[in-house]
């Protein structure tokens, strides 16, 4: 008996923990396809906005090309599966894609590509989120964005 008090005592911590998890982070990064020739729209400007509120995760990619023109959005939403060290495992379950003026770039193209597979394979898409570096008095960071592997300067939001 005892030790069933102390499993649901450690579950209700460890779920007042993950519940009590903030985040807010917007990040941006310039991409360029090197497979395409130069001046051949190849560069494009993202911008994730990532909230993490609880188990509840919300990210909204917004491409954009190097004139401020509207390229693409994906918004996606899920929960936290996993937080470690400065890593969030995030499993996605909803994602909604919005066209923008032009071609698609070769960033969301992939982003877009792998999570329909694993959302229709598996019913979410797992991604993670590595905090590389911060600076909290600057409310700065460095995130890098799995699979895609983007890495991104962030600015913390309160």
């Amino acid at each position: 008996m005892l030790l069933l008090l102390l499993l649901v005592a450690a579950f209700k911590i460890n779920q007042l923990h993950q519940n009590s998890q903030q985040l807010m982070l917007s990040c941006s990064s310039e991409l360029f396809d090197r497979r395409l020739e130069a001046g051949a729209d190849d560069e494009h400007y993202l911008v994730v906005d990532l909230q993490l509120n609880g188990a509840k995760a919300v990210l909204n990619y917004r491409y954009f090309d190097m004139d401020g023109a509207a390229a693409g959005t994906l918004l996606m939403d899920g929960k936290v599966e996993r937080l470690a060290d400065k890593q969030y495992q995030i499993s996605i379950d909803h994602k909604q894609e919005l066209d923008g003026t032009g071609q698609m770039p070769a960033h969301m193209q992939y982003v877009s590509y792998i999570s329909n597979i694993n959302l229709n394979r598996d019913g979410n898409h797992l991604l993670s989120i590595e905090i590389l570096d911060v600076d909290a008095s600057k409310d700065y960071a460095v995130v890098r964005f799995q699979p895609s592997n983007t890495v991104c300067g962030c600015r913390l939001m309160h």
